[in-house]
């Protein structure tokens, strides 16, 4: 069982910048793809960014060019560095690990982010 701790969150003004992390609680060579989610208020869960372990990193169309994900191999974490933020960017973010291409999937808690216009 993989744990993940989310934190970064909060509440900030349209233009500004968040950098949420995800700390899982190990490393495993099972471990296929690494991602951040997100669910607004009444809207389905959405991919917003994973990385594919030996396979191309995704965006959603709606972030991509202003989010960056990253990996921290040494500390076990997955970064999401928000910028431009805008009011529609607002939801609570998850990290999830997925492992043996998804067999397993692990989620953490999530964090609230929120922007205002």
């Amino acid at each position: 069982q993989v744990r993940l701790v989310e934190s970064g969150g909060g509440l900030v003004q349209a233009g500004d910048s968040l950098r949420l992390s995800c700390v899982y609680s190990e490393d495993s060579p099972c471990i296929s793809t690494l991602g951040w989610y997100r669910q607004a208020p009444g809207k389905e869960r959405e991919l917003v960014a994973a990385l594919r372990v030996a396979r191309s990193t995704l965006y959603a169309d709606s972030v991509r060019g202003r989010f960056t994900i990253s990996r921290d191999n040494v500390n076990n974490t997955l970064d999401l560095e928000m910028n431009k933020l805008k009011p529609e960017d607002t939801a609570v973010y998850y990290c999830r690990v997925d492992l043996l291409n998804g067999f397993y999937k692990y989620w953490g808690q999530g964090t609230q982010v929120t922007v205002s216009s």
